[in-house]
């Protein structure tokens, strides 16, 4: 791979669970930010190693600047994949890239996780062909975090967006990897899953998700999750579900239309209170509530969509995602590989789905002319 790295490699003789593999390039504002996003993290994560993959002339200052380098093995990678590239190109000349080297130290079990601010279509389409997808998987999805009323704070919504096409079966697989991501990520024994829908009536609907309805709820005992049948848009962010299913064309509007409305009512709250001398008044005196607010809605704190589905763990992180951000990511990346996530969740899906093909085929009618016993 022509790749160079420290002479001193810290992520040695670690146990792999420990170690990240991140791309520092191809986010919105270049590796200086995701190296400091890398210092937040490591800071309140002191067990935690990674391996770097960017320009070593360019990270290396980087790191001595944070003073994170004995934390960090650089991997030179002198290529960066483009938000504009498209996917088809990557895969045919990108074996140079950051990004491509980061994924490689997964696959090469040098590090637990891949994490990326990178081409959300060049990371799938690369993770899919380096990775390879786990027993019983058709589509991998990508799995958000969503702000809620829950306890945890979060619902879990897949697909965000990795295929715009999702049958019954990837419905089916959507909820056995969403409750297995619900029980890693957000400690929940037996998560409640909702198949998003125009309506809660089980009239309602296209034919697949009709179908799904039946499959889903018929998996539930084994997949270890309480299905509770369709809910609605107005329900991703209420406490009566933590992992809604839907299809990546769908998830993916629903996520950009709650983005873009959490920053319109953000902009209108803060032009209304320095409106007129009363309600600047108002918003000092408010300011503790106001912070926490803040706080609670705050997008970075949810940054990283995991991509779910593959035989091991990738993280996506926002590419405008600022330092906090990308700290945040680099977590929840951290969390799952300590969980041994990507193990568990192949395990989930190959099992329930295998339960799933059994009652499938029992239920099925003799062919003409079979013998009976």
């Amino acid at each position: 791979m022509g790749q160079a790295q420290t002479d001193h490699d810290p992520t040695q003789s670690l146990n792999v669970s420990n170690v990240l593999s991140v791309d520092a390039m191809g986010g919105d504002e270049g590796p200086a930010i995701v190296v400091a996003g890398l210092s937040k993290f490591l800071g309140k994560s002191p067990n935690a190693r990674v391996i770097l993959h960017g320009p070593e002339k360019t990270l290396k200052p980087l790191l001595e600047k944070h003073k994170i380098s004995g934390r960090v093995t650089v991997h030179d990678a002198s290529d960066v994949v483009k938000m504009t590239d498209k996917p088809s190109q990557v895969l045919r000349s990108g074996k140079k890239t950051s990004m491509w080297s980061a994924i490689e130290a997964v696959r090469d079990r040098k590090a637990s996780v891949c994490v990326s601010c990178g081409n959300t279509g060049a990371l799938m389409a690369m993770s899919m062909v380096r990775l390879r997808k786990a027993e019983g998987v058709n589509r991998p999805a990508i799995a958000c975090l969503w702000p809620s009323r829950n306890p945890a704070g979060f619902n879990v919504m897949l697909d965000a967006g990795a295929d715009i096409r999702a049958d019954q079966d990837d419905l089916l697989n959507y909820a056995l990897m969403g409750a297995s991501y619900a029980r890693n990520g957000l400690g929940l024994t037996r998560p409640r899953v909702g198949l998003l829908n125009v309506g809660t009536e089980e009239h309602k609907g296209r034919a697949e998700l009709k179908v799904a309805h039946e499959l889903i709820g018929n998996a539930a005992e084994s997949g270890d999750f309480d299905y509770i049948g369709f809910v609605e848009g107005g329900d991703l962010p209420s406490d009566r579900v933590d992992v809604i299913v839907t299809d990546g064309f769908t998830g993916n509007v629903a996520l950009k239309t709650g983005e873009g409305t959490a920053n319109l009512i953000s902009e209108f709250m803060r032009d209304a209170l320095m409106k007129t001398p009363l309600s600047i008044v108002a918003a000092i005196l408010a300011r503790g509530s106001l912070r926490r607010l803040r706080k609670r809605i705050d997008p970075r704190r949810v940054n990283g969509g995991v991509f779910l589905g593959l035989t091991q763990t990738v993280v996506k992180s926002h590419g405008g995602a600022d330092a906090t951000g990308v700290g945040a990511a680099l977590y929840l990346a951290y969390q799952l590989a300590q969980s041994g996530f990507s193990d568990k969740l192949a395990a989930r899906v190959a099992s329930s789905a295998s339960l799933t093909q059994d009652d499938a085929t029992e239920a099925a009618p003799e062919p003409p002319g079979a013998e009976t016993g």
